[in-house]
């Protein structure tokens, strides 16, 4: 059975919203750092055919696997690359994508990693702890979760899951070890955070937490996010989109450092710090998706899409 007849119905979040930042037009150029399943990059290629570009970059070559199918109509104005969009700078330059029109993020977990057991990212479904975006990467969450100790545990959960009973979830974890599969390592947090809450399984901080400790997420973020100024054009869009507070903090601040005309203390008579905006604010508050989105798409619930323009 092929990848694509395997897929999930795929939906992409804010896409109506994010072709409204981006603003693609007939021979733009863009960058697509998250291509996923094709969604995005398929309605930014819709505007710019026939003679745009889109570099579609993915760390998942399973992904790329699937958005080659989807995306496959639009032949040689796609170039697809399977790499962690850490490596954004150099990737463009190799392939000739510089200076761009646009820049879009799309952060978190796709419908395909979610919904296929064996890569371990959900908690509903019962598989070996993995998690990584790259299978070809050495670290997995099961090396986390059986080796961490219930110290580095605890401080992993906290920093990157918020969450507010790690240091009792990292006792229970180590108590229990070897933990092989997401089911049983969801068990033993259901059993110290006080059971099912309101909002959300107790078991999606955890989860969150080591995934992103996998991936090197916020890390790879931030790496990338410095990098977009010298790809883009004057007037050029950067479009992301992120799913959690640590994402957005990191997006949010990135862009108002960008924007800022002056980064001296305050109350510094004469500016001294030299600093030169590089972007500008397209909107100052994070636009989410409408009501009606997350009525039909649940996983959209916790998008927040900001954008920023290049500069002269």
């Amino acid at each position: 059975m092929s990848v694509t007849m395997s897929l999930p119905v795929h939906v992409p979040v804010l896409l109506d919203e994010v072709i409204a930042a981006l603003q693609p037009r007939r021979g733009d150029c863009f960058i697509d750092c998250t291509v996923g399943l094709g969604g995005h990059a398929a309605a930014i290629l819709e505007q710019i055919s026939p003679s745009g570009r889109l570099l579609g970059i993915d760390a998942d070559p399973e992904a790329i696997k699937a958005s080659h199918d989807r995306l496959s109509d639009y032949g040689k104005a796609v170039t697809l690359v399977n790499d962690n969009f850490v490596n954004l700078e150099a990737i463009s330059r190799r392939y000739h994508f510089h200076p761009v029109d646009g820049i879009l993020l799309d952060l978190g977990v796709s419908s395909l990693q979610l919904d296929t057991a064996e890569r371990g990212f959900s908690f509903h479904l019962d598989a070996p702890l993995d998690m990584r975006f790259d299978p070809g990467q050495g670290l997995t969450a099961s090396d986390i979760v059986n080796r961490f100790s219930e110290q580095e545990l605890a401080k992993l959960m906290e920093r990157y899951g918020e969450e507010r009973h790690s240091r009792r979830i990292a006792r229970n974890i180590v108590q229990n070890r070897p933990v092989a599969t997401t089911v049983e390592l969801a068990r033993l947090v259901e059993q110290v955070s006080g059971g099912k809450r309101a909002r959300i399984h107790p078991a999606t901080r955890t989860f969150m937490a080591l995934r992103i400790a996998v991936n090197s997420e916020l890390q790879n973020l931030e790496l990338a996010l410095k990098v977009t100024p010298n790809l883009l054009r004057p007037g050029g869009r950067l479009t992301v989109i992120s799913y959690h507070s640590l994402e957005d903090r990191i997006v949010k601040q990135f862009m108002r450092y960008a924007a800022s005309s002056c980064l001296c203390p305050p109350g510094t008579i004469v500016c001294r710090c030299g600093q030169v905006p590089t972007l500008k604010l397209i909107s100052r508050k994070v636009i989410r998706p409408t009501s009606l989105e997350t009525e039909s798409n649940p996983r959209s619930r916790s998008a927040k899409l900001r954008i920023a323009e290049r500069l002269n």
